[in-house]
């Protein structure tokens, strides 16, 4: 019987991720399938290959010692179907490009790393971007009627059968890294983009243009169902999808229409327009979102769900009249956000397993506080996803619903209609609520309710923007709220802030300037071993990517309710919290800057320690979001920072 890669051999142990095969008895079927898929090999389809895997390349390689192949082999007989390449990734005896040179060797083929600059953008094009990111598997030139292709996987010979079914052509493979194949896919990915916005912005030249008169309505809405309008609209909400973006920013200047992004809190300047385009762009957003295109004097406010990458996304419109036109701001809800665990979000073990024993309380008030953009509606949301749906009765009310939860009953308040924040609770509350979420505690109603809610038996999850978790209680009490019903009532307060992530691409370790020393010097970190990020394409010059969240938990327990009954000064009960060990935000976010997962900077800019630490910050080398044509065109920028 033909052998080929393990197949049919009760002993194979070549097959990545595909468990041990199956035992396949001798026929001429068998074999002239194997000789099918063997002829995609070529020129080494006459190789025979030796019935040996991975790890015994590796040895020979010297890349692992024989106690270390015996080591492997062990762990293999006792997990029975776990794969060589994991065993070795997971004890970190081979690295992925050695992986990849010893899978060349086992199989017979050559190995290459792949640059985007070495693939034919025509022969790229020949398989989807998802089936090349899902199969680990690109095509990179034509040479006449065959089709080379570069995989990290050469042991899944049906998805080389399926390249060559789909592009009607024969095949050459070559292996080279995982990691290749997802530079060249993010360049491709960008480099159309960059194209498309381009082509866009030129075809928004030859729209005609009419006059914002009253009594142009009709041509108005014509104009912006016009294709080069939508393209550009579409291109803006897919874009800022794909790059992580929290808002956009449509606004109309004297001669110009600007576009910028959120990324990361801070606001960078993506585009420009021609101002003359700005009623039909504005207009087409009003009409995904169902505005009114005829009312230009009045702020309004709309929704719209798209669709990108195959996920809905969530898009909340606000419009405002200003002296240049309307500008839009679009706030993008990613659902994905929420779908991350305590931890995910940045919580320390020891915060996040007492955290969770608050959300798993039976009744009492549980607060997560900070400024607008710090994440708390992501807390709140990411932990009604840890309470079990099918045993309690959950329901939140909101103004407005950020994401949808299939196992919570979602109220949004519409005050033009009556139904705000304290008839919605007082109704909710005869709806046998065990949990309740409201969006905010913005006034004395709503503040009642949720103490008469948590006292009756109900557990209460809300927000309030306050400084510091202690701050809180003032708050509660400004609003007009009685100590002793504070004191009864709340469980506890999460504060938080959120942080920059360092870029993990251009990572470097620096000495801390002498201003920023003196704020940490009682940390005991050693500022001489702290961490930024140079500034690469991946993190567009910034030196950060993403962000993780910095927090500090009042647990309300009896000595606090005490000095919340005796009316206890906010210094006192900051003292006594810092006392009793427990970590605040400054002290949190100086940990994660410790461990190189954002910078020093970055901690004191959002606890806002030391105003002057902002004029040291180290430049990076920032850069728009732009098509390097554009950033010709229009050549500065703009960085706003949101906490």
């Amino acid at each position: 019987m033909t052998r080929f890669f393990g197949f049919g051999h009760k002993k194979d142990r070549h097959a990545e991720n595909r468990g041990s095969p199956p035992v396949v008895d001798s026929n001429n079927d068998f074999e002239e399938d194997i000789s099918g898929l063997s002829s995609l090999y070529s020129p080494q389809e006459d190789t025979p290959v030796h019935v040996r895997d991975l790890a015994d390349v590796l040895c020979e390689m010297g890349k692992i010692t024989s106690k270390q192949l015996a080591g492997v082999r062990k762990i293999q007989a006792e997990k029975p179907g776990s794969e060589i390449v994991q065993i070795i990734q997971d004890l970190k005896l081979a690295d992925g490009l050695e992986i990849s040179t010893a899978k060349a060797g086992l199989y017979g083929l050559k190995f290459r790393h792949v640059e985007s600059k070495d693939v034919n953008r025509g022969a790229f094009d020949k398989l989807d971007l998802d089936y090349v990111k899902s199969n680990h598997v690109m095509s990179i030139a034509i040479k006449g009627n065959k089709l080379v292709v570069a995989t990290s996987r050469p042991a899944d010979l049906f998805v080389i059968e399926d390249v060559k079914r789909q592009t009607q052509m024969n095949v050459e493979v070559l292996v080279c890294p995982d990691e290749d194949i997802n530079k060249v896919c993010e360049a491709f990915e960008k480099e159309k983009i960059d194209y498309g916005l381009d082509d866009v912005i030129s075809d928004l030249e030859d729209v005609e243009v009419v006059k914002e008169q009253d009594d142009d309505l009709e041509d108005l809405e014509k104009m912006a169902g016009q294709s080069p309008v939508i393209k550009f609209v579409n291109y803006l909400i897919g874009n800022a999808i794909r790059e992580g973006a929290s808002d956009i920013h449509i606004e109309p200047k004297e001669k110009f229409t600007k576009v910028r992004f959120r990324i990361d809190g801070i606001l960078v300047e993506t585009t420009q327009s021609s101002l003359k385009m700005h009623p039909a762009i504005i207009s087409r957003i009003k009409i995904m979102s169902n505005l009114d295109i005829s009312e230009r004097r009045l702020p309004q406010d709309g929704k719209v769900k798209v669709t990108v990458g195959g996920r809905g996304v969530d898009l909340r419109i606000s419009t405002l009249p200003t002296n240049h036109g309307e500008k839009v701001v679009i706030r993008v809800l990613d659902s994905k956000t929420i779908m991350r665990s305590l931890e995910q979000l940045g919580m320390e073990p020891k915060v996040c397993e007492a955290f969770h024993r608050q959300i798993i309380l039976p009744h009492g008030i549980l607060l997560v506080t900070g400024p607008t953009g710090s994440g708390k509606s992501t807390t709140l949301y990411s932990s009604l996803c840890q309470m079990d749906g099918e045993k309690l009765n959950i329901s939140t009310v909101e103004d407005p619903v950020e994401f949808e939860l299939d196992f919570c009953n979602q109220v949004q308040v519409n005050e033009r209609i009556g139904l705000d924040f304290g008839l919605t609770l007082r109704s909710l509350l005869r709806q046998d609520p065990d949990v309740m979420m409201i969006g905010e505690i913005r006034d004395n109603e709503t503040a009642r309710i949720a103490v008469q809610a948590a006292l009756t038996g109900h557990l209460v999850l809300s927000t309030l923007h306050t400084n510091d978790a202690a701050g809180s209680i003032t708050r509660l009490v400004d609003i007009g709220i009685d100590e002793y019903l504070i004191a009864a009532s709340l469980n506890a307060v999460l504060a938080q802030r959120l942080v920059r992530k360092i870029c993990p691409k251009c990572k470097i370790r620096y000495k801390a300037p002498e201003n920023i020393r003196k704020h940490i010097a009682a940390s005991g970190i050693n500022a001489k071993q702290l961490f930024t990020g140079r500034g690469c394409d991946d993190c567009r010059g910034s030196g950060y990517t993403g962000r993780i969240g910095i927090y500090e938990l009042l647990v309300i327990d009896d000595k606090f309710r005490d000095m919340i009954n005796k009316d206890s000064s906010i210094s006192n009960m900051r003292s006594v919290f810092h006392q009793s060990g427990q970590p605040c935000l400054f002290d949190d976010g100086i940990k994660k800057a410790e461990r190189g997962l954002t910078t020093i900077e970055e901690v004191l800019r959002v606890t806002e320690v030391g105003s002057e630490v902002s004029e040291t910050v180290p430049e990076k080398n920032s850069k728009p979001v732009r098509s390097k044509k554009q950033q010709e065109q229009t050549g500065g920028k703009s960085c706003v920072s949101k906490q």
